[in-house]
């Protein structure tokens, strides 16, 4: 057995890449430029919101990032864009980087300095964030926050040192444009692996209902306010901005009496056990492995008795799914990026923008590989078949393995690896924030208040901060905080560490973080239609 090589695991980390999937990319040592780069703007942003604070390219953010050191410059470039994509046997029109989907394929290693310069040919603005990354703050993508938006016909060069190892996800921070195909794998390798393997598979998982039978993202949400109608808001699209749809023309966002074009995408008497309530609120028509639909499904090769790292992430918007691959058992070794004490399982649960990396020692044969959205219809599928597979068929697109109402491991069961464990410290700072809105009025955000650049909760660089969510509320939401890692802690113990976290409904979530990353950072559900309706705020480093 033996690590694999940077080319193998090129050859074979996703199995729908083809000739152009990988972004364009350059490789040379030098040091990073001390602040972000935009066509035409070489001033450094500062966000509206109250003074005493930490802004996004202070010298605070700075030193950190100089601490984190420069290694290796990778240079990528996507382009934003209208596109055509073949879902394999779908087409649709939508908005895509490099006019693929999943994107392109962002590979580097701890301590690179990832280089990424980002061209918007979309008819409105965009941005790019770099999902469970801890990096310098005015990197982030967030617009009207860490960065002004990204005007249509300009670019931003995003440039950051990536000091973590890990499994990650770029992905638009503008409206609902991460519900379309703007969102790619990020991969950061670890220069001292100690995992062993033969090959990878980076497996994206997502909802899919842009672009059919008229269906966009904007509509959907505007389906589900009250009234059937909207003010999108700078909220979504940042102020003075235009919304538009793939293959029309711009149209102002002020226009709440507009009426939703496509079918009713409005999802009703749905209900997960798992997650103790209801599935969700949208009735996606597809859901997508590696851009494929399931009755024509990518497929992973491999030889029997090969070790499989599988890579997977939830790029969804507003799914949570179950995944199993039929006759195997899994050994999960990371969640979010970060390394966990191995746990066995037949099933995982992956809420929006999580990630988990998995073991598995292929069997002989051909094997589904199935994601089902939980309490939603439909399901995801790819194929791993050995050199040995032949000429037996593939397995049928509503297959069910039995995995899937096996073993679950939640991921507050699992327990962080001892080289990434938070130290046991009483917290500096306690937060305590709820969580609120219903779905009938579709009023979501923190503490019956939506969405303001300028919130802030106050924190102070070197604290141990303790942040607990209370879900006042009938729905579960992935919490995701920007720019940090967190341990779920539990009464007894601290758990694995991650960025994003599931909370159910009427519970609450207790999260220990180090305040080690200056800057103002925001924290919100990854459900990206409570996202939009302004369950979002700011955590904000006291100066």
């Amino acid at each position: 057995m033996y690590k694999p090589s940077r080319r193998t695991l090129l050859r074979t980390s996703i199995a729908a890449a083809g000739a152009g999937f990988l972004a364009a990319c350059t490789s040379s040592d030098s040091e990073p430029s001390s602040g972000p780069q935009r066509a035409g703007d070489g001033a450094r942003f500062v966000p509206a919101g109250p003074k005493g604070y930490v802004n996004p390219s202070d010298p605070e953010v700075l030193a950190a990032e100089r601490k984190r050191g420069a290694g290796r410059v990778r240079g990528f470039t996507f382009t934003a864009a209208e596109a055509k994509l073949d879902l394999g046997g779908r087409s649709v029109r939508t908005w895509a980087y490099n006019e693929t989907v999943p994107g392109p394929l962002v590979r580097v290693t701890a301590g690179d300095v990832l280089d990424l310069t980002l061209t918007n040919r979309l008819p409105t603005s965009t941005s790019l964030h770099s999902h469970g990354v801890r990096l310098r703050c005015d990197m982030d993508g967030v617009p009207d926050l860490t960065q002004r938006a990204i005007d249509a016909g300009d670019d931003f060069r995003y440039r950051f040192t990536v000091a973590h190892p890990g499994t990650y996800l770029l992905h638009s921070h503008v409206g609902m444009q991460p519900d379309r195909a703007l969102y790619a794998p990020l991969i950061v390798e670890d220069p001292k692996e100690p995992l062993s393997y033969d090959k990878e598979w980076v497996v994206l998982l997502d909802d899919w209902l842009d672009g059919v039978d008229g269906s966009t993202p904007e509509n959907v949400l505007s389906q589900l306010k009250p009234g059937g109608g909207m003010d999108m808001g700078k909220m979504a699209m940042g102020p003075g901005q235009h919304s538009a749809t793939p293959g029309g023309s711009a149209h102002s966002h002020a226009s709440p009496s507009k009426k939703s074009t496509g079918p009713n995408r409005v999802l009703h008497n749905s209900h997960s056990r798992m997650l103790h309530g209801e599935g969700g609120s949208v009735a996606y028509p597809y859901y997508l492995i590696n851009g494929r639909l399931p009755d024509n499904p990518s497929v992973f090769r491999c030889r029997p008795g090969d070790r499989v790292r599988l890579r997977i992430i939830n790029a969804g918007s507003e799914t949570a799914f179950r995944v199993a691959l039929g006759d195997h058992e899994m050994t999960v070794t990371h969640t979010d990026g970060y390394p966990v004490k191995h746990k066995k399982t037949d099933a995982l649960l992956v809420g929006m923008a999580e990630r988990y990396d998995v073991l598995v020692t292929v069997r002989d044969g051909i094997f589904p590989l199935v994601a089902v959205p939980e309490g939603k219809k439909g399901r995801a599928l790819a194929v791993l078949r050995t050199d040995k597979g032949g000429g037996k068929s593939l397995p049928k697109g509503d297959v069910r393995p039995d995995e899937l109402d096996g073993k679950t491991v939640p991921a507050r069961r699992l327990r962080p690896a001892d080289s990434v464990a938070l130290d046991h410290r009483d917290p500096d700072r306690e937060l305590r924030i709820r969580i609120t809105g219903t779905m009938g009025r579709f009023d979501w955000g923190f503490d019956h208040k939506p969405y303001d650049e300028r919130q802030r909760h106050a924190v102070r660089a070197g604290e141990r901060v303790r942040l607990t969510l209370v879900n006042a509320t009938d729905m579960w939401h992935p919490m995701h905080l920007h720019g940090h890692t967190f341990a779920v802690t539990g009464l007894d113990s601290v758990g694995a560490r991650k960025d994003t976290a599931l909370v159910l409904p009427h519970r609450k979530l207790v999260l220990d973080f180090d305040a080690d990353n200056p800057g103002l950072w925001m924290l919100h559900c990854h459900n990206q239609y409570h996202s939009e309706s302004g369950m979002m705020t700011v955590l904000g480093y006291k100066k």
